[in-house]
């Protein structure tokens, strides 16, 4: 009846461990999302974690016209030194801390005619974005936005 006992306590503290090792991967998972924001100053699309946990951007993918681009200046007919964008790509990685966010692209349009805008608003309305990532355990997961939202206001809509 001891030694019934004492496996059964055994069994208890390995499972008691596996459950504390499930809560702890939970407990550290990052939740991403795709942002995009169109105000009188800026336009910007931003990846925002908002979980508890490092997300880890492996890879950014911009797809246009079925077309798939490693970055988001492949993808505009616009000067790349007129706005910020990032390159993530294989040597480099980004790691996003919980309750921040990445900035992927921005535009500071404050200064520019309607007509420029409504061709920046047109132009990234075509392009869809993923995210593909990690989080600290090296789980991977991936996440996808359309950016057709920037044409909401636009006179003549992308199809």
């Amino acid at each position: 009846m001891e030694i019934f006992i004492s496996v059964l306590a055994l069994f208890a503290t390995f499972w008691n461990l596996h459950l504390q090792r499930v809560h702890n991967a939970k407990s550290l998972k990052p939740l991403g999302q795709i942002d995009l924001v169109d105000s009188k100053k800026k336009i910007y699309i931003f990846i925002q974690n908002s979980g508890v946990g490092p997300l880890i951007i492996d890879k950014l993918i911009f797809t246009k016209n079925g077309k798939q681009y490693s970055s988001i200046s492949e993808c505009l007919n616009l000067d790349p030194k007129s706005y910020y964008h990032m390159l993530i790509n294989d040597a480099v990685k980004k790691v996003v801390s919980p309750n921040s966010h990445f900035i992927v692209f921005e535009k500071n349009i404050e200064h520019d005619t309607d007509i420029v805008i409504e061709e920046i608003r047109k132009q990234l309305s075509s392009i869809s974005v993923m995210v593909n990532c990690l989080d600290i355990y090296d789980n991977k997961s991936s996440f996808e936005r359309n950016l057709d939202w920037f044409s909401r206001h636009m006179i003549d809509k992308v199809n």
